[in-house]
């Protein structure tokens, strides 16, 4: 697809109707822009979404560039553009963490309540090998998966070099490790008000005797880490180890609810239990979970696919994702008013195709999608649409 092609698609992208359970409200400013145009800037592809709420107002909507492909590896950066008015328009495009050949990405950025500075979590992983080679445990330490940690403290206009973190977060006997993707959560109540919580996920080897193919989702599993200096040091926290296949715990998202307890949301990844999306809870900051990861039933249209959820304040929890159990397309926002027990679909954003999003609050009355759509392709664009509050709670 050519670059005017897409830029076509983007301006169609922007008149593109909402589709609502509920009629559609534009907010005022603006309804949508389009931060990220496949084949502009010199990338292929833009893809994995993630974007959060400075404390001075400013959105930070981070993705991956992909040099030359869409693919899942080779040379991959971490870019970030800026908006000043609530994401109507966007600055220039910056690179956050240079791959140089090698694949950085799963951005997971997080700001520090007590600081304001904005920690940014990503995953590495050398250009030349790819996820099935990490899972067989051909790929030596170096080469395989790590964690890096980045800071800003001017409102993401510069960030500190990425520094590896690997040895605290990823135990011996993992092999695939993956930040996010989307935005990690800073909690503001309860016994570790301050903490930051990165959901992630992992794969472990197989037991000893086990077919080793690297290619079973049995042995995915999600975890979390979380630092109570800023980011500046960190730990594991709970892990999800059952690798039964029935519910493959893959890439996760969570928010604290107005109970101080953490909520969790994961991808299924081809799990054999009747269902894409799982959940649970942890009231300990992230340690623990309370039980172990189910099948969330009210979430059975969203295929498999990463999701986004986002505790409003003074609001309901909502999550983000397709609408389409078999395939990426019909972007939709639900809504839940009970802890994420139950989920109402509350608006439909099209009918296109779309696949990774993030939710982040803009301001008192107004959240916002950054999100992977197209007309035509998935990756086309990645999108930000912003979101009467009013218009969700009536759903």
């Amino acid at each position: 697809m050519t670059l005017l092609s897409r830029a076509l698609l983007a301006a169609a992208a922007l008149l593109t109707p909402l589709t609502t359970t509920q009629a559609a409200h534009a907010t005022p400013g603006c309804t949508s822009s389009v931060p990220y145009v496949s084949g502009a800037g010199g990338y292929d592809t833009y893809r994995i979404p993630a974007v959060v709420t400075t404390r001075s107002g400013i959105l930070l909507a981070f993705a991956e560039g992909r040099r030359n492909s869409a693919g899942d590896t080779g040379d991959i950066d971490v870019v970030l553009r800026r908006s000043t008015d609530g994401g109507c328009t966007w600055g220039p495009l910056r690179v956050v963490a240079a791959g140089n050949g090698d694949t950085r990405g799963n951005p997971a950025p997080v700001v520090d309540p007590r600081t304001g500075a904005v920690v940014l979590l990503t995953s590495y992983n050398s250009g030349a090998v790819t996820e099935a080679q990490i899972m067989r445990g051909e790929v030596t330490p170096e080469r395989s998966r790590r964690v890096f940690v980045q800071r800003s403290r001017d409102d993401g206009r510069h960030f500190t070099p990425p520094r590896d973190i690997t040895a605290a977060v990823k135990p011996k006997g993992w092999r695939w490790y993956a930040t996010g993707p989307g935005h990690a959560v800073a909690l503001t109540r309860g016994p570790h008000r301050g903490r930051l919580v990165v959901p992630a996920n992992h794969s472990a080897a197989p037991p000893a005797g086990s077919p080793d193919t690297g290619q079973e989702a049995r042995y995915y599993g999600a975890h979390a880490i979380h630092s109570d200096d800023g980011g500046h040091t960190w730990e594991l926290g709970f892990v999800d180890d059952s690798y039964d296949g029935a519910e493959n715990a893959n890439e996760s998202t969570a928010a604290q609810l107005p109970d101080g307890r953490l909520y969790v949301n994961s991808r299924d990844q081809n799990g054999t239990s009747p269902g894409n999306r799982l959940d649970s809870y942890s009231s300990d900051g992230g340690q623990t979970l309370d039980r172990p990861y189910a099948v969330q039933p009210a979430l059975d249209d969203v295929p498999v696919v990463q999701g986004s959820v986002l505790q409003l304040t003074h609001g309901p929890l909502l999550f983000s994702g397709p609408s389409v159990p078999t395939a990426r397309r019909a972007p939709a926002i639900w809504r839940s008013t009970d802890g994420g027990a139950t989920f109402t679909k509350a608006l439909t954003l099209s009918d296109q195709r779309a696949a990774y999003s993030d939710l982040v609050q803009v301001g008192p009355g107004t959240a916002g999608i950054l999100y992977e759509t197209g007309a035509t392709g998935t990756y086309d664009t990645i999108e930000f649409r912003r979101l009467d509050l009013s218009q969700l709670d009536r759903a």
